[in-house]
């Protein structure tokens, strides 16, 4: 039944992407002086405004109520079940201190523990320049190349 019905759904919704296409927008009275005035009455005198609008309602209303039915329809249908097949995994079996579903459980410590390794390598001693004794004097000590006088010469 759910297959028909998901059927009439989907035509349902062509149908009124259709009759929506086919309405006219707000717009369309313009072209009427342009000769485009006599294609209205194709669905009669009123041309298909009432028509159109009246099919784009009932299908809406048709289109809700299968959407409101079948959602319905899922949600009571849905029942717990009480044993799944799970193939392979059916054939594994628990172990004897398994808490029960929904309880957490506390994993058990391992049996191995890596050992931390027995020595560590030492560096090999570096040997940093120490750093120059700061001057006692009033004024610090800078390292500049001499300035050479200037020769006068001709």
């Amino acid at each position: 039944m759910m297959l028909i019905l998901n059927v009439v759904y989907v035509l349902i919704a062509i149908a009124i992407i259709a009759l929506v296409l086919m309405q006219r927008g707000s717009g369309a009275q313009a072209g009427s002086g342009f000769g485009a005035g006599a294609s209205g009455t194709v669905f009669g005198a009123r041309g298909a405004s009432n028509f159109l609008s009246k099919s784009t309602k009932w299908l809406a209303i048709a289109f809700f109520g299968i959407t409101l039915f079948m959602a319905w329809h899922a949600s009571h249908s849905a029942r717990p079940t009480t044993q799944q097949n799970l193939g392979v995994m059916t054939q594994q079996q628990a172990p004897a201190g398994a808490p029960a579903a929904g309880e957490l459980s506390v994993p058990a410590q391992p049996t191995t523990v890596p050992a931390a390794p027995a020595a560590q390598p030492q560096a090999a001693p570096t040997t940093v320049p120490a750093a120059p004794a700061p001057a006692t004097g009033s004024q610090p000590q800078q390292d500049l190349p001499p300035v050479e006088a200037p020769s006068q010469g001709g």
